[in-house]
């Protein structure tokens, strides 16, 4: 059976870092910790857990740190976590067939990583990343903001998932001044970097800012597909905070040139409509996202409320404005199936009598 060391980077993580180690203990053979520089317990923590507690020098530059990290791991396989992040114990299960069952010959393990939830703890929004990784010089890190490292040799998707539990204090602009201070000492982004840089600029509502990135990621053409499509979704949200509808229309459209439609920009597309009570063209949206297929093993941002919960609820508000009362008592009964605690359907329930 392989042998695995899981490497992260902390600072100032004691409020979480010993929910994290406890979640991961029993999957790993061995633990390393790299303190980029906590003022609080975190080093003390780690070493209930690891004696292989490291420092290192902030340079802001998460790859660096996170290959450091990884320089310090002396197993087959290297995997990491952010101290935010848990491992449930069914996805432990399924971590330990993975290892019982993976051939040798694998280089990149692919995990879900499980964002957001709704009110029964159901995973909203999950992506595939590069969880474990073949110890070798090719499992290395890039990027200063938002790093990664691209997949290599055999992979093979995994359905065990890390979940992220973020902290509850943490700095919003913390992405947004290392862009910056990459830019203003003359560092030339990725387009990688790019698209993540337009995100931060949005998340802050800079949003002429970072329409006019997202704007220059998509015209020098260097993206991958996945951020493409993902770019133009939040593009067109910034026209919209800006009041240029058009424009915004445009960009979701514009997303139809690399791929076949996902449900998540189908859904935008219908409350394009829907806000301007276009009920007949929004419902044909919203039962486009329907029809779409969820690729999760591509990688991209997954919204999964887009591809049945989110549609059949809207379906149900378009219907109703059209006269169809049955029609509506119907796809909300359906949504329903999908999530039976959401307050929405509960409210259609009793508004419609039934």
């Amino acid at each position: 059976m392989p042998t695995v060391s899981l490497c992260m980077i902390v600072k100032n993580e004691e409020e979480v870092l010993a929910r994290c180690l406890s979640s991961a203990k029993d999957m790993v053979d061995e633990i390393v910790v790299v303190d980029t520089g906590s003022g609080d317990a975190t080093k003390e923590i780690a070493r209930r857990f690891t004696p292989h507690v490291y420092d290192f020098e902030w340079i802001d530059h998460f790859a660096a740190a996170r290959n450091f990290a990884f320089s310090k791991g002396s197993m087959d396989y290297l995997m990491w976590l952010d101290a935010d992040d848990i491992i449930q114990p069914e996805d432990a299960r399924l971590f330990e067939e993975l290892k019982a069952e993976m051939t040798p010959d694998t280089d990149t393990v692919m995990m879900k990583y499980n964002i957001a939830f709704d009110e029964q703890g159901k995973p909203t929004f999950s992506y595939y990343r590069e969880r474990m990784l073949r110890n070798c010089p090719k499992a290395r890190w890039e990027g200063a903001i938002h790093e990664a490292i691209t997949p290599f040799g055999k992979v093979v998707h995994w359905p065990a998932a890390v979940t992220h539990r973020r902290k509850a204090h943490t700095d919003p602009l913390r992405n947004l001044k290392l862009f910056e201070r990459l830019i203003e000492r003359g560092d030339t982004l990725s387009p990688r970097e790019q698209f993540y840089y337009a995100r931060e600029l949005y998340y802050n509502t800079r949003y002429r800012e970072a329409a006019e990135m997202f704007e220059r990621f998509l015209d020098e053409g260097r993206g991958w597909i996945e951020n493409n499509i993902e770019a133009c979704r939040v593009l067109a949200q910034c026209r919209l905070a800006l009041r240029e509808p058009k424009p915004a229309l445009q960009a979701l459209l514009r997303s139809f040139a690399y791929d076949v439609p996902r449900a998540e920009l189908c859904c935008e597309i219908g409350y394009y409509y829907f806000t301007r009570q276009d009920y007949r063209v929004a419902a044909y949206w919203y039962k486009a996202a329907l029809l779409c297929e969820r690729n999760d093993a591509s990688g991209a941002f997954c919204l999964e409320d887009c591809y049945g919960y989110l549609p059949l609820m809207q379906l149900c508000v378009c219907s109703d404005r059209l006269g169809r009362r049955e029609e509506a008592i119907e796809y909300n009964e359906r949504a329903g199936k999908l999530r039976p605690q959401s307050a929405a359907y509960l409210q259609n329930k009793k508004f419609f009598g039934v």
